[in-house]
């Protein structure tokens, strides 16, 4: 029996989530794979954090909450927007979510008719193309190469956007390639877009604290206050402040979008769970000091993964300005042979090549619509940094 409908048949699993899996098959059957595949840091939640999540529960905040977030954590982030982005929002202009994931699926699930297209520059986080599949959207894939800084122009732009475009996806810091826009590359994508009436922005900022080289951020709603009826904004507490698990995203917006999303989340998922909401709200209002000292454990961490493949022959990169990823351009290796004489025709060749020959785990640029690349997480510890770098520089060269 086929248990599938002909838009799930279109969606793949998440390839970082099945190359991690994979990586812990094998780490299970004794095989010591360093796992670079997801991105998740390796650092643990702040203990003041915890300690509020434990003394919420102890003080019975175990029950529902509204659908979309407690007034008290939507009361928070809007003072972060005006703290940290300059920006003004009213709590009835925020939603919280079970991660960012599902703040990006309920906002393309209501405003999606079949047939819109999304514009998503490549390459892209990998989750955003399946989901516009899931909504009967049509993803709208524009190549922004090493040569363009992984980043869309404004002719590019303009170029790309058709009557049947909705949404705009942006990602900045970017997963995979780390790139990120400055306020007058933003400025200049909102004079494009101010043309097109019916297109709305989502700018996923959930990498904005994990900076480098002096790169200062600028969400889009701020460097584009006109278009601020059309921008939603995307973030969380899982990057910035080692929070994956407890899974709270937040969405700002125009109060008639976010109203709409309010009203999905209270028939699919209801509320986030109320003890993360209490952890959240501890981390937006709680020190910050953290944020800095993972932010330059990065940076440290950015600078010995570059050095140690920048010495590789046969791998080059662009060193990421944000984020904590490293999108290697492995091209000049695609028809090589192995050791095994299998011929490696293309990314994901490579990725299988690493993973079973080098015990490193890695994702293919394919997965985000850019061939020829490998993706990489430095949020490890430097010693298996370390040891992933070796490892990879004696597999390639034993290619």
């Amino acid at each position: 029996m086929n248990y599938e409908n002909s838009i799930i048949r279109q969606v793949k699993p998440s390839p970082s989530m099945a190359i991690s899996l994979q990586a812990r098959k094998m780490v299970a059957e004794g095989r010591p794979v360093i796992d670079l595949s997801l991105g998740e840091p390796e650092f643990d939640t702040p203990a003041h954090i915890i300690d509020a999540a434990y003394a919420a529960a102890r003080a019975g905040q175990t029950r529902y909450t509204a659908a979309d977030g407690t007034p008290e954590l939507k009361k928070a982030i809007a003072d972060k927007f005006a703290r940290e982005n300059g920006l003004d929002y009213k709590p009835s202009e925020i939603s919280v979510a079970n991660g960012a994931k599902q703040v990006i699926f309920n906002a393309l699930m209501v405003t999606l008719e079949e047939g819109d297209e999304v514009l998503v520059p490549a390459p892209y986080w990998v989750s955003y193309t399946d989901m516009v599949l899931l909504m009967r959207g049509t993803p709208k894939v524009v190549a922004c190469t090493a040569e363009t800084g992984f980043k869309i122009s404004p002719e590019v732009l303009r170029a790309s956007l058709t009557p049947r475009t909705r949404w705009l996806i942006l990602n900045a810091p970017s997963n995979p390639s780390g790139a990120t826009y400055g306020e007058a590359e933003l400025k200049a994508l909102g004079t494009v877009l101010a043309d097109f009436p019916n297109v709305l922005v989502m700018s996923d900022e959930i990498y904005e604290h994990i900076l480098y080289d002096g790169h200062r951020f600028t969400s889009f709603a701020k460097a584009c206050p006109q278009l601020r009826d059309r921008t939603m904004i995307v973030n969380g507490v899982s990057k910035a402040y080692a929070m994956t698990g407890w899974r709270i995203g937040y969405a700002a917006g125009p109060e008639g979008l976010i109203k709409a999303i309010g009203k999905l989340q209270s028939q699919s998922s209801s509320n986030p769970s109320s003890v993360s909401q209490a952890a959240a709200l501890a981390a937006l209002t709680g020190p910050q000091d953290f944020v800095g000292q993972a932010g330059a454990e990065y940076a440290k961490r950015r600078d010995l993964v570059a050095a140690a493949l920048e010495a590789v022959p046969g791998l080059r990169i662009i060193r990421p300005e944000g984020a904590f990823y490293v999108f290697i351009d492995i091209s000049s290796l695609v028809g090589k042979t192995t050791p095994q004489e299998k011929r490696i025709s293309n990314d994901a060749d490579l990725a299988t090549y690493l993973l079973e020959q080098g015990e490193v785990a890695g994702v293919p640029g394919s997965a985000f619509g850019l061939d020829g690349h490998i993706r990489i997480s430095f949020a490890a510890s430097e010693q298996l940094l370390k040891q992933a770098c070796q490892r990879i520089a004696t597999a390639v060269a034993a290619l």
